[in-house]
């Protein structure tokens, strides 16, 4: 519930919520808990490229396809390509213009 309480702060989510621990692989586990008409799943919606899609099978489509309730698929944050571009460059010591951030 630490995790919960760092994602949301004192106040929570706003709705009931309950922290639990599947194991297995990541849809199957996912829609073995999420199995009631009334649920709502939250799955990110990452992008992959080609070379993923070909390893690993997305965990949220799998979900969409066979869920029987709700699924909400998040798309990524619009930053991200920013901040992994910020991460790169200070990995690699490169100097970062602050004024590319801010646009």
């Amino acid at each position: 519930m630490a995790t919960i309480d760092d994602a949301f702060g004192i106040a929570g989510p706003g709705v009931a919520m309950e922290g639990l621990v599947v194991l297995g692989t990541p849809g199957p586990a996912l829609l073995s808990v999420a199995d009631r008409p009334d649920d709502l799943l939250v799955v990110g919606a990452g992008t992959r490229g080609w070379f993923r899609r070909a390893l690993r099978p997305s965990t949220a489509r799998y979900c969409l396809a066979h869920a029987s309730c709700a699924v909400l698929a998040v798309p990524p944050s619009p930053l991200q390509d920013e901040l992994t571009t910020v991460h790169w460059r200070n990995t690699w010591r490169m100097p970062v213009d602050l004024r590319q951030l801010a646009d």
